[in-house]
């Protein structure tokens, strides 16, 4: 049995890992790149470490664009085998790579008219529309903790991971016929922090032999506990006293749900005074739509709130809005409010306009509520550069920025460890993915002190028989 990393080794996007076992090719994600435009397109548009016709099949962790974003191509290029992911994982699917691929073709549109003006040779789109919706043709649905056979010898089960609507943790039971031994093999994917507004906490998962684990925040704490009411009371207070426009880049899926959930709450309650709150962003307004499909994924607090018949993600003074035209209304409008537009690291979407108009105001706020990959604009931005490029013109950072890591969807390195520990059976072979190479290497370090087993960190590229 082969493992082989083919992304989100020594970075935290382009998830894929590719499993060779019984002479069946088993792709773990398969995400997008994401950082510099240039950069991604050339990793992106080809799979420099397999060929799609060999993949036997595909299990999918979670619906987010770096773990799911590059289907649609892979599957234009000539895999044509199933998809397995949980329901909601699907569902999601569906609208985040339709989004995916409207992006796809806007930048490769902006781009080829750039390059025109300077002769240069027009690319091709990642993928269009249409082969994500060939793509999701391939899906197979499984639910929680319900075994299905994908391969000769191996027996997968998905465990709720606690991280989005439908993540999960990825079992594979093998019985290797190289070796004639059965092992238990366990990804992590994307591992949630527990006490989730919104979800319920990470499944422990039991008598694992093996672990790909990731470690975005390996070696980080997060200063502030899950949800953290009263530091965004606060920090929301402060920025309606100061007038102006809150700004909030947000993921479209599950982080801007949960601050749905979590305004809902505080306007209700009275912490916060009421103000007028957009979702500007067609996909999160989709995604939450189907969030409200899947209660199965909801921990009790959120089903009690449903029980009683109110809608956890829709209240009074909440505008949600899909047309463009209503979105350049929103632009163009000097009243105070609550804008929550994706994408969460400012890389493309609408909130880039809002961030246009209203990043040189010092009335007006950013908060983020969600990580930035280094050299987005989302991290320029969190890391208060004086002066940021958007749209290709700069501007001055004069609004105030706040940032609310509460929110994160990824444990820090204490509920990596508590996770880790949780985790039972040998775990005779580690490998960490998916974090930063120091992320990675510091956590390593902490978790090889509570660990008698061996812990590597994976490297692009490389080869591992076990």
């Amino acid at each position: 049995m082969k493992l082989k990393f083919c992304g989100a080794a020594g970075t935290t996007t382009g998830s894929q890992h590719l499993l060779e076992v019984n002479g069946k090719q088993i792709l773990l994600d398969c995400g997008l790149y994401q950082g510099r435009r240039n950069d991604a397109y050339e990793i992106n548009c080809c799979f420099p470490h397999f060929d799609p016709k060999d993949i036997d099949c595909v299990v999918l962790s979670h619906a987010h664009i770096d773990h799911s974003g590059n289907l649609p191509n892979l599957c234009s290029k000539g895999f044509d085998g199933n998809v397995y992911a949980t329901f909601a994982t699907r569902d999601l699917c569906q609208v985040m790579l339709e989004d995916s691929a409207h992006i796809q073709e806007s930048d490769t549109k902006w781009l080829n008219k750039h390059l025109a003006k300077k002769n240069k040779p027009l690319v091709e789109p990642l993928y269009e529309a249409r082969d994500a919706e060939k793509c999701l043709k391939q899906f197979v649905n499984v639910g929680y903790e319900r075994p299905m056979i994908i391969a000769p010898g191996v027996t997968m089960w998905f465990y709720d991971a606690g991280h989005i609507l439908g993540s999960a943790q990825i079992v594979l039971e093998i019985e290797d016929q190289d070796d004639g031994k059965t092992k238990r093999f366990l990804f992590s994917g994307d591992v949630g922090r527990g006490g989730n507004d919104l979800l319920n906490d990470p499944v422990a998962v039991k008598d694992v032999d093996y672990m790909l684990m990731e470690s975005t925040y390996g070696g980080r704490e997060h200063e502030l506990g899950t949800g953290a009411d009263d530091s965004i009371a606060d920090v929301l207070n402060d920025a309606i006293k100061r007038g102006g426009k809150i700004i909030i880049p947000c993921f479209a899926v599950e982080r801007t749900q949960q601050i749905l959930y979590v305004l809902h709450q505080l306007f209700e309650s009275g912490r916060v005074p009421e103000v007028p709150v957009f979702v500007d962003s067609p996909l999160a307004v989709n995604a939450t739509e189907i969030f409200r499909l899947h209660p199965e994924c909801f921990n009790k607090e959120v089903n009690d709130f449903l029980y009683e018949k109110r809608n956890p993600f829709g209240f009074e003074g909440l505008t949600l809005i899909r047309s463009v035209a209503k979105s350049k209304e929103l632009n163009d409008s000097e009243k105070q409010g609550i804008i929550i537009s994706a994408s969460g690291m400012c890389e493309a979407g609408r909130i880039l306009h809002h961030l246009k108009n209203g990043i040189d105001n010092p009335n007006n706020t950013i908060l983020f509520v969600g990580y930035c990959a280094k050299n987005t604009l989302g991290w320029k931005i969190r890391h208060r550069q004086p002066e940021v490029n958007i749209f290709g013109q700069p501007y001055n950072l004069r609004a105030h920025v706040e940032i609310m890591d509460s929110f994160s969807g990824h444990a820090d390195n204490s509920e990596l460890i508590d996770y880790f520990k949780a985790t039972t059976g040998s775990k005779k072979k580690v490998w960490l993915i998916h974090g930063e190479q120091s992320r990675s290497e510091i956590f390593r370090e902490e978790l090889q002190a509570v660990h008698d087993g061996e812990v590597e960190v994976g490297v692009l590229g490389e080869i591992i028989t076990f």
